[in-house]
């Protein structure tokens, strides 16, 4: 199962949980699933169906730039980041 890390922002959704396993092939099915169990998730994670401006993820490691159409493995680990602008 992939490993969904929950921003500390949002673990008031989640009951204080910082971390969430499941199934999912993509970001978009994880996020979908978080939103089941968390209802409310979704909307401050997404804005449509792309993830919200300001927010970046990492799936194993690695910032990915096809945001929710991202593969996830069994075994993925994912961070929802703040999207970091310089100048």
């Amino acid at each position: 199962m992939a490993t969904i890390y929950i921003p500390p922002s949002l673990q008031t959704l989640t009951d204080g949980l910082e971390k969430v396993e499941l199934e999912a092939a993509r970001v978009s099915d994880a996020v979908q699933a978080l939103e089941q169990r968390f209802p409310g998730i979704e909307s401050r994670l997404c804005t449509g169906d792309q993830l919200s401006p300001g927010l970046q993820v990492s799936v194993d490691g690695s910032l990915r730039g096809l945001g929710l159409l991202c593969h996830l493995n069994q075994d993925s680990e994912v961070h929802f980041l703040p999207a970091l602008g310089g100048g």
